[in-house]
């Protein structure tokens, strides 16, 4: 008896996988290494392989809340990696010129005051909003009322009736900056990198698996999984397996992106910003020591000189490095997952930085691998699992993006006419006429973005419900307009003693000034 369990415990250590090999650093070749270094049982050997020739994009500097629950599984104290980072607070995103020039809304994280037993908060706000007798939508979340004051704080744990409570953050960060700090703790935690060039990569001969990496230098790494990182380059998941790509440019133009840091100003916004243009959008994402910027552009409707220009016209600060070009294709992998090689970041798919979901795509992707680690045999109903569930959010956060463009009246544009009188998937369109109808909103499955986001997009940009939910008349007109009265006055007190997000900054997490010739290695 136990000979044999003797034996099936060495056969199944025989299977596990030992060699684990990551294809490039960065945001997500780090987040990758930082997060597998700590989840995996002893004994896996992870090496990290990059070159400090190839740099990096490195403008995925906003993200969402759910990157903290990331920091939170590396036990990484806040506060030391805001001051490592020159990080921010961010409480949503403020779209400027979307809907129709002049236009300004915010989609902020969180809640939108509190849903009742009958039905959703909104729909209250909505039958009122009708009828004319309350304000728009940003006075009923304090995370759209609070960065138009320009306030931030953590939410207490003491108060958990308050708005105050209901406070979702997330942060805006130096990529360069959080990639080396993660680089640091994985490498404390047993992970080797290895710098230098990839100058080919063998494949085994009876399954096409990917078995060994090539240096210029003569060294060889071999791997039982290796893990692409290597952004657009993609150079294993593509250029070696050959997995294909699904091109979803009809529906999202935009295919360049010229990048660069400037100056910081006052006041420090807790919000990401994004000003549609011409032929399509510049961010502006404030950070402790500079602030970042880009403009998102399709070349088929405006040239590089002509959004350069544009971009560098509408800057805060000086700039401190030199403009940077970058040219994608927004879509995804065929898979994301084929053979042996793990696709990560922008090596398994381009989803513009419209509503900052780059490194939470990683840190998704991350978990998805742990919760589908495979041993040697790479069972394919784990890989077909995968590719399913990434698919799945892919396809999700293309139609909100979508949503934005679609939802558009700018007029004597062509790119925003094309935009405006495309046909969407299927899922987009059913949701607009849904809303346009009773102003009702559905979750698909998982998906990233709760009716909230959805809300404030297409309410912010222009949709209107011609009705709202029936139920509601369960209370009386004045009912819901004293309930929507006080929510509206409670979360304004709330925010009036909040500090200011560059109070907060300084009394917790401040980081080190830095030099501003120094700046221009993180553009």
């Amino acid at each position: 008896m136990n000979h044999s369990t003797n034996a099936g415990q060495a056969a199944n250590t025989d299977a596990q996988i030992r060699d684990i090999v990551i294809v490039g650093g960065g945001t997500a070749g780090w987040m990758t290494a930082a997060a597998l270094s700590r989840m995996l049982p002893q004994g896996k050997r992870i090496r990290l392989v990059e070159s400090d020739q190839i740099s990096t994009i490195g403008v995925g500097e906003a993200t969402i809340p759910s990157i903290r629950a990331f920091n939170q599984l590396l036990n990484l104290d806040e506060d030391e990696f805001m001051r490592q980072t020159q990080a921010t607070f961010k409480l949503g995103i403020e779209f400027v010129n979307w809907g129709k020039q002049g236009d300004s809304y915010i989609h902020g994280f969180g809640q939108i005051g509190r849903d009742q037993v009958v039905a959703k908060f909104y729909q209250y706000w909505l039958k009122m909003y009708q009828a004319g007798t309350v304000p728009d939508l940003e006075a009923f979340s304090i995370n759209t009322v609070a960065p138009r004051q320009g306030k931030f704080m953590r939410p207490p744990k003491d108060m958990p009736n308050s708005p105050l409570s209901d406070i979702s953050y997330a942060f805006h960060f130096d990529a360069g900056l959080y990639a080396r700090y993660l680089r640091g703790i994985s490498e404390a935690q047993g992970v080797v990198r290895s710098e230098g060039r990839i100058v080919d990569v063998l494949t085994r001969a009876h399954d096409g698996h990917i078995e060994t990496l090539v240096m210029e230098n003569g060294e060889q790494f071999t791997g039982d999984l290796f893990i692409d990182c290597s952004g657009l380059a993609a150079l294993l998941i593509e250029k070696t397996l050959q997995t294909g790509y699904e091109d979803w440019s009809h529906w999202l133009p935009a295919n360049s992106a010229i990048a660069v840091p400037c100056t910081s100003t006052t006041p420090l916004h807790p919000y990401t910003r994004s000003t549609a243009h011409k032929a399509g959008w510049q961010w502006r994402i404030p950070l402790q020591h500079r602030t970042g910027n880009g403009h998102v552009f399709c070349s088929k409707f405006m040239s590089a000189d002509e959004a350069q220009a544009v971009l560098l016209n509408n800057l805060d600060g000086s700039v401190l490095a030199e403009p940077r070009l970058i040219k994608f294709t927004t879509g995804k992998r065929k898979k994301a997952w084929n053979k042996n090689c793990v696709a990560m970041g922008l090596a398994g798919g381009f989803m513009e930085p419209l509503e900052s979901t780059s490194i939470h795509m990683v840190q998704t992707a991350i978990m998805r691998l742990l919760s589908l680690f495979p041993d040697r045999g790479f069972n394919q109903i784990d890989i077909d699992t995968y590719n399913a569930q990434n698919d799945e959010e892919y396809q999700r956060i293309r139609d909100f993006l979508i949503m934005h463009y679609k939802l558009n009246t700018h007029e004597n544009s062509p790119f925003w006419e094309y935009c405006r009188t495309m046909e969407v998937p299927a899922e987009v369109q059913h949701r607009i006429d849904l809303y346009r109808s009773h102003g009702r909103i559905f979750r698909l499955g998982e998906e990233l973005f709760a009716d909230a986001s959805w809300l404030q997009v297409m309410h912010g940009q222009g949709l209107r419900a011609a009705s709202y939910h029936p139920l509601v008349d369960q209370r009386s007109a004045e009912d819901i307009q004293y309930f929507l009265d006080q929510v509206q006055k409670t979360i304004a007190k709330c925010v009036d003693v909040m500090p200011t997000h560059a109070e907060f900054i300084a009394a917790t997490c401040a980081a080190n000034p830095v030099m501003n010739n120094a700046m221009s290695a993180a553009a």
